[in-house]
């Protein structure tokens, strides 16, 4: 409970939208505050403050890195999972012919991308359905081609709070010579992530959701192997290296060949103040065990209720619970969510499949699942 005080926006409401934005720290926030405050007395710009800029840039670099278990020269800064794949996505050198292939649970940013990467490049952009496939591992290798460049999935899909099984994707890719990009907007901070082990080329992660940084900081790992296969396709002065005269000499050996210009360097200690308050609770194992345990509280409640559906037959493996209305008119999922948050209690609906999305964290309460669920049986009358 003590813990839960550190989190301000928590004092007020039922949150169970730490999938969409997690709640900020206070001590995050005095941490951005303070760093734009000595952004100001040292410049804000000058030879005082560059020194500062790089220590704070470096700081959550390593935090990061140190989080998903890798390098740091493995790590670009970016602002959200969106940009991370971008760069993934727009970096590699597309010739009429090559395929491109999604799941059919990628966030419509994703799918966005894709279609603007067909249009421009007249690419193929195919989609392998894993939505109500029990073995989504079998799905995507029969949808592999020898013309697939790159295949983009969820680590944990962003609809129905399924992981995924990255180890064995990544096998079957590099298998058949196909880049792997994954969107792990769900997963960074909220379970065990090691790249090493995971193996996958691309990975685009954001601080503002599971790990309740600030929005505008998120991250790419790019696995060493396959950085010369991803062309920088945003440039800027971070992006190279010069001479004492100012001449451009090369891009960047590591992650920075990635990123363009200014940033917002105040958001970095935030983030990094954010990682240090979670591990003051547990570590990430510990966290994620909680996480089980809590969504597997909601779920057991929510399956009990008859005009619920839970959209995955047994609790799902991240803090992502997500239910359908039966036997409802359409629009109902709406009208439920916008009724619970006039209570206080935060959800929110997914379009495919039409669903309410509840996320819980680790210090989600179980009288807050609690009261969900007693809120939904009041208002859809069971």
């Amino acid at each position: 409970m003590n813990h839960r005080t550190l989190f301000p926006a928590l004092a007020n409401k039922s949150y169970f939208n730490y999938g969409g934005q997690g709640p900020m720290p206070q001590m995050a926030m005095e941490a951005i505050m303070r760093s734009h405050v000595q952004m100001q007395e040292l410049g804000p710009f000058g030879n005082g403050v560059v020194p500062w800029m790089s220590e704070q840039t470096e700081l959550v670099r390593n935090a990061i890195a140190s989080h998903i278990n890798t390098k740091p020269e493995t790590i670009t800064l970016t602002e959200n999972v969106t940009v991370g794949c971008n760069i993934a996505m727009w970096g590699i050198d597309w010739k009429p012919g090559d395929r491109l292939l999604l799941t059919d649970c990628e966030h419509h940013a994703v799918i966005a991308i894709a279609q603007t990467l067909k249009h421009r490049f007249g690419i193929e952009v195919a989609t392998c359905p894993i939505l109500n496939t029990s073995n989504p591992i079998d799905a995507i290798a029969q949808h592999l081609t020898p013309h697939t460049r790159l295949l983009v999935v969820s680590h944990i899909l962003w609809n129905t709070g399924q992981v995924l099984d990255l180890e064995k994707i990544s096998q079957i890719c590099h298998q058949n010579n196909t880049l792997l990009l994954v969107d792990a907007a769900q997963s960074f901070g909220s379970m065990p992530l090691d790249m090493n082990q995971l193996n996958v080329d691309f990975y685009a992660f954001t601080g503002h959701k599971w790990m309740c940084g600030a929005a505008g900081l998120g991250g790419l790992y790019v696995r060493p192997q396959a950085k010369d296969k991803l062309l920088p396709t945003f440039v800027g002065w971070r992006s190279v290296t010069t001479n004492t005269r100012g001449d451009i000499k090369n891009f960047q050996p590591d992650g920075r060949s990635y990123e363009i210009a200014t940033s917002n360097y105040a958001l970095f200690a935030g983030l990094k103040v954010a990682i240090d308050i979670h591990e003051q609770w547990g570590n990430i194992q510990s966290r994620y065990e909680k996480i089980l345990k809590n969504s597997k509280y909601l779920w057991d409640k929510l399956q009990k209720i008859s005009k619920i559906k839970c959209l995955l037959s047994s609790p799902p493996e991240s803090g992502l619970v997500s239910f359908q209305l039966t036997n409802l008119e359409p629009g109902s999922s709406q009208k439920l969510v916008n009724l619970l948050e006039s209570q206080g209690i935060f959800t929110r609906t997914i379009a495919n499949p039409d669903c309410i999305r509840a996320c819980v964290h680790y210090f989600t309460l179980e009288s807050e699942s609690d009261r969900l669920v007693e809120a939904i049986i009041r208002e859809i009358g069971v």
